[in-house]
């Protein structure tokens, strides 16, 4: 049997456009995406501000959609998406992150997730968490049924879930904005995912920006690092494993990539991953995941020594306090007294000149 293929290539703002197609074509992306389907390209919106290494980069989607296009898909047939948390706006978002520009140029209409039918959808997969924490049902967005699907994620930490990358990807389409109720089993409801994805979609493929990397208190409040790589594969959790083992961890020590590589959802193992591009031996990007003041918080209250109040701070009326304090953290005290330091460091890349120009 051939192993997955996890394509990884070095790449710079000069040739990143030509570098992804170049990459797509590694890991041999038309074999997964059907051209005779509809492929939706599921976008990664972790703030509604712009902050590097946060979100979809604006070279990551026009490289995507215009190898696409060039390759003969169909306009028609592609449909960028992304959703809404309880503190993220996908339109504001798709503007902050310059998204919208591009997607004009190649003749492509954003569609917000909040503004389309939602469906409880009947899965069979034995899901692990999502059944009992959703017991009315899971609902999902009917145009996701019978489509393929492209998602467009960051090498990047996380607070909840260690490394965060296509499966997650996944997390911020298929559940509805109140999807942080699952963050207590961050790591079950990751191969609930996997096994949605598994029914739902004919067709998957992931392609990874790590051209600007987040580096600790992920997902947003992180420390950007340029490290000029991208990578591409039709297997999510070998993608994320490749790129955990980039940023210096082990894969199959971080639970969701053991747990789904044992139930054969994917590979986490990298001895059965064949890697296209460039030789990943001796990468090490010696990264760390952290907590934010927020995800800290997130977690003593579901698993910590708050636990006892959980239902009424995170399952009752009173729930509003907790977007109203992550924006009151993030937008109005972080952003401002830290990210914007970051931000500015970051305009003065060689990365940052190219956003610019967008």
């Amino acid at each position: 049997m051939s192993r997955v293929r996890v394509a990884v290539l070095k790449t710079s703002p000069e040739t990143v456009l030509d570098d992804i197609r170049t990459l797509m074509g590694l890991a041999d992306y038309q074999s997964f995406l059907p051209k005779d389907r509809d492929t939706l390209i599921k976008l990664n919106l972790s703030w509604t501000k712009y902050f590097p290494s946060c979100s979809s980069q604006p070279w990551q989607v026009e490289g995507v959609v215009r190898a696409l296009i060039e390759d003969g898909y169909s306009r028609e047939k592609l449909i960028p998406v992304e959703n809404k948390t309880v503190v993220t706006n996908p339109r504001k978002g798709a503007r902050n992150n310059k998204w919208l520009p591009i997607l004009d140029k190649y003749g492509l209409e954003f569609v917000p997730l909040p503004e389309v039918e939602w469906m409880v959808y009947p899965f069979k997969s034995p899901l692990l968490k999502l059944n009992e924490i959703f017991p009315e049902g899971i609902l999902i967005p009917k145009m996701y049924v019978g489509k393929s699907i492209l998602h467009l994620p960051t090498v990047k930490t996380h607070g909840h879930s260690t490394t965060t990358g296509a499966v997650k990807n996944a997390f911020g389409g298929l559940l509805k904005e109140v999807r942080h109720y699952a963050h207590k089993y961050i790591h079950e409801v990751l191969v609930d995912l996997l096994y949605m994805q598994r029914e739902l979609h004919p067709g998957l493929f992931a392609v990874m920006d790590g051209t600007v990397c987040g580096n600790g208190a992920g997902p947003r409040t992180m420390l950007p690092e340029i490290k000029n790589v991208i990578l591409a594969s039709g297997d999510s959790l070998a993608i994320d494993a490749v790129a955990a083992k980039i940023m210096g961890f082990e894969p199959m020590d971080i639970p969701y990539i053991r747990m789904a590589h044992e139930r054969g959802l994917g590979v986490g193992d990298l001895r059965e991953v064949e890697i296209a591009g460039e030789d990943i031996s001796e990468m090490n990007f010696g990264f760390k995941a952290r907590r934010s003041f927020v995800v800290w918080g997130d977690q003593m209250i579901r698993k910590g020594f708050l636990r006892s109040f959980e239902k009424i701070l995170l399952h009752s009326p009173l729930v509003f306090w907790a977007p109203f304090a992550s924006t009151i953290y993030h937008d109005l005290m972080w952003y401002p007294a830290i990210g914007r330091k970051r931000i500015r460091r970051f305009m003065k890349t060689e990365w940052g000149v190219l956003w610019k120009k967008y």
